[in-house]
């Protein structure tokens, strides 16, 4: 049988892979052979299961969403990834790469960072295990999201703003890179999505298969199956609707929508439709689709959302939208904002920005009553909420 899952040689399809300067093929070869002996090792998977439950508070719940599923006619249920410590799904996989670091015998780690997120999840990982933290973020980023850079140096992680190009992720991304070039025998690099060279596509996907891995268990006790008609999760590098989508990703009972930011419009040339406007090409070490000029340069993303604002999507999800498996909404920044506002007084859960573009495809769905849909809450809108109340104002 097909699988859409990653191949033997790193690809989904005709995207991923290892496209990786010199000085980096060692590093990036070494984890490639350790990666999965470590991942299915009995001691790993102990280690990863109990911090899971005892630091991360794991099972995150899936909660039957009465209100929004009278508003849009489907019986929905939200995977709460926003209940998790640190207040999104990023904390499932720095907990499981900083294991894999220190099992490689690496003491630095480096991370980028968007909404700051993943930056406060890998500062987090790193006070607990005792190890020396650099998160690079964008300078625009940075502004946008001060209450989770000072979470990050709390937690004693150096945060290095980014003044090149947009200073947003891309950017905070290519510094990151170059660190691990300069420093390529002490340094791991803890990725945050479902990007990067193989094997971190496959390797993030496979730490965040832990939501779907539950939502099995959990529809099975609220609905009597463990599937549903609908999955749905909002898409930047993709590793929260990743973790979502693994363990049906290859059971075409199961429809596939993704939300990815439209920015103000996929016309207006300030977006981050990627599955919407790009083209295959090369970026941060895969090939996957790019928003990329006619002679190959990558063009500046836009969108409200500072961790959906990217300009390339991780290879995994560009094989979905390629085959067909995947349907791919953009979403604008208004569209976003509107559903998020609608979340929280249909049911008193304030999102994150980016779950909010998920929430926002529910409008563009033509559901029957007896289908059921489960949707990731992939975090809080605590960082948010300054961007919430200005939008608002204008």
């Amino acid at each position: 049988m097909k699988s859409y899952l990653v191949d033997s040689e790193g690809y989904y399809g005709e995207f991923g892979g290892a496209y990786v300067p010199e000085i980096l093929h060692q590093c990036v070869s070494d984890l490639q052979e350790a990666y999965l002996p470590i991942l299915e090792s009995e001691e790993f998977q102990r280690e990863f299961r109990a911090l899971l439950r005892d630091y991360v508070g794991r099972p995150s719940p899936l909660y039957c969403a009465r209100r929004l599923s009278e508003r849009y006619g489907a019986q929905i249920y939200l995977k709460r990834e926003d209940l998790n410590h640190t207040g999104a799904h990023k904390i499932n996989n720095t907990v499981g790469q900083i294991l894999v670091a220190r099992r490689m015998g690496k003491r630095r780690i480096i991370a980028e960072t968007g909404a700051g997120q993943h930056g406060v999840a890998t500062a987090t990982v790193c006070a607990l295990m005792d190890m020396e933290c650099v998160v690079y973020m964008g300078e625009t980023d940075v502004q946008r999201q001060r209450v989770n850079v000072e979470k990050m140096k709390m937690l004693g992680a150096t945060v290095v703003p980014v003044t090149s190009g947009n200073k947003t992720l891309k950017d905070a991304t290519n510094e990151a890179i170059r660190d691990w070039c300069c420093h390529p025998s002490d340094t791991f690099y803890i990725i945050g999505s479902t990007v990067g060279p193989h094997p971190y596509p496959d390797m993030v996907a496979r730490l965040q298969s832990v939501i779907s891995e539950e939502i099995k268990g959990q529809l099975q006790e609220h609905v009597g199956r463990d599937y549903p008609d609908y999955l749905m999760a909002c898409v930047g590098g993709g590793s929260n609707a990743g973790g979502t989508i693994y363990h049906y990703i290859d059971d075409p009972r199961v429809k596939i929508v993704l939300a990815e930011a439209g920015g103000l419009g996929i016309d207006s040339g300030k977006t981050a439709a990627t599955i919407a406007l790009g083209q295959v090409g090369i970026l941060h070490g895969a090939k996957s689709y790019v928003i990329q000029s006619p002679d190959g340069q990558i063009e500046e993303p836009y969108s409200i959302s500072a961790g959906l604002d990217y300009p390339g999507i991780g290879p995994m999800h560009a094989n979905l939208a390629a085959q067909g498996r995947a349907r791919v909404i953009p979403i604008n920044d208004d569209e976003a904002v509107a559903a998020a506002f609608e979340l929280t007084r249909l049911e008193g859960i304030i999102p994150a920005l980016e779950s909010a573009h998920a929430l926002a495809a529910l409008g563009k769905m033509d559901f029957r009553p007896e289908d059921i849909v489960v949707l990731t809450v992939s975090g809080r809108g605590d960082k948010d909420i300054e961007t919430y109340l200005n939008y608002i104002k204008k």
